[in-house]
């Protein structure tokens, strides 16, 4: 079986060189680039905007322990369940449970990437418990047997085309059926689920400590629909997606909206407190909310990788990525991709074996100038690498050639030894992870240092 990073460099070496997919990516990409300007303009300060978002995620992360505990003390008050899970397996033990319970054959769930990482759909599969997808993304992904592409686009690499072709040869529509029409057809197969689930699934943006209520945000609806049509309501959330009060929306849904699509406002914005209360008309007779670790106290803990955690999930760190752009969602082979994906996979799924993500950039920084909770990514990045290294998962081979690096780039002398002809043969035979994509190295006749002098002689004499 091939290692994590064996299989990243095969898929994306695929992916990088596969012109159809990436005029695909810089299709789709450049509508969102066109957008998001436009959104941007309803912030007078947009800098103050951001740093003040860091700010309050800074203060929610801080003091995470009381935030949770004030979270579950309000949902609770209301009738609501919260469930702690450490673990994925967990975590979908307590809703296997709670679907038995209920005896649940059908479960309608809308758009989460924190389900897609405890693999809850795959899980319900083999309990014999259907699990539908009912965002438009997602219900295209599941029907294509491929987990999400995109953060926010699920599948952002298939053209309009390669989506009427799938619905035609899994649901018989017609092969050159118009995005229109392959939505229609959708909705209505999707609405029979709804009537049809006993408990329904989401995720939320963000947990409202002061009120005990999950904020979500969407521009398609289902969610609301997922929350209220099913009897019983389960919402499955990392821990990190605390806010202190209910008025922090205020900031981070337009900030949400306008890095993640363009728009100044998604379309359906919902602030769910907990089951339907006595003299309510609609909403689910139960709701259980399940607050999720899987790692995510590790980065906590760490203060040099805790700002990780600030991530609202909007996508922009992945459609500002040179390397994302080439290569494509689905090579990380992790749920998270992207820059935000390198920097806290390894973290949650273990360094040694996902170190390599770390690496998989240019460092360019366009990540940390995109990010609207202003995290620096790409330092980050270089973090991982130096814990990486420091924790001992690096080859004797790699690390003699940094030891031999480092000495002969601290000494002019050797800097300066041998001709253009032995440079360029040692450099090109020895670094042969450079070369094996790119073409041969080559070094001047003469360093800086030694034209430097000789300019300097001319001058003097």
């Amino acid at each position: 079986m091939q290692d994590t990073h064996s299989r990243f460099l095969a898929k994306s070496t695929i992916r990088s060189a596969d012109l159809d997919h990436r005029r695909t990516i810089n299709f789709n990409i450049g509508k969102y680039n066109a957008k998001v300007p436009e959104g941007k303009l309803q912030f007078s300060r947009l800098l103050t905007a951001r740093e003040r978002a860091k700010n309050v995620k800074w203060r929610a992360l801080e003091t995470l322990d009381q935030q949770l505990e004030e979270f579950e003390l309000q949902f609770t008050r209301r009738g609501g369940k919260v469930i702690w899970a450490e673990t994925p397996q967990q975590a979908c033990e307590e809703i296997l449970a709670i679907c038995r319970r209920v005896e649940c054959r059908t479960l309608v769930k809308s758009k989460s990437m924190v389900t897609e990482e405890i693999h809850l759909n795959e899980f319900l599969q083999q309990q014999g418990i259907e699990s539908v997808e009912t965002d438009l993304g997602e219900y295209i992904q599941q029907l294509d047997e491929e987990p999400p592409y995109h953060i926010v686009t699920p599948a952002m690499h298939k053209s309009k085309e390669d989506v009427a072709k799938l619905f035609a040869r899994k649901l018989g529509t017609d092969p050159h059926a118009t995005p229109e029409q392959l939505t229609l057809t959708a909705r209505a197969l999707l609405r029979e689920k709804y009537v049809q689930a006993e408990v329904g699934v989401t995720g939320a943006n963000f947990l409202l400590a002061d009120v005990g209520g999950i904020a979500v945000t969407e521009n398609e609806g289902n969610a609301r629909l997922s929350c209220a049509f099913p009897k019983v309501h389960i919402v499955v959330v990392g821990i990190e997606k605390v806010l202190p009060s209910l008025a922090d929306l205020a900031l981070f849904w337009p900030l949400l909206a306008t890095y993640g699509t363009g728009q100044q406002l998604t379309v359906y914005n919902s602030v769910v407190l907990g089951p339907r209360q006595p003299g309510e008309t609609d909403g689910p007779e139960e709701m259980v909310v399940i607050l999720l670790d899987n790692g995510r106290t590790n980065v906590l803990q760490n203060p040099a990788t805790r700002e990780s955690l600030y991530c609202i999930r909007c996508g922009a760190c992945l459609n500002a990525c040179p390397v994302y752009k080439n290569i494509g969602g689905h090579s990380y082979d992790t749920t998270y991709s992207g820059p935000i994906g390198k920097v806290i996979t390894p973290h949650l799924r273990g360094l040694d074996e996902y170190k390599h993500l770390s690496y998989a950039s240019s460092l360019c920084g366009n990540c940390t100038e995109v990010c609207p909770v202003r995290i620096n990514l790409h330092e980050l990045l270089l973090e991982n690498r130096k814990e990486a290294v420091e924790a001992g998962f690096s080859s004797f081979g790699e690390r003699m050639a940094w030891k031999v690096w480092k000495q002969v780039s601290l000494s002019r002398r050797l800097m300066n030894a041998g001709n253009q002809r032995i440079k360029n043969w040692m450099i090109n035979t020895f670094v042969k992870d450079w070369t094996r994509h790119r073409g041969p190295l080559h070094f001047p006749e003469k360093s800086f240092n030694q034209l430097w002098r000789e300019q300097r002689e001319q001058k003097a004499s």
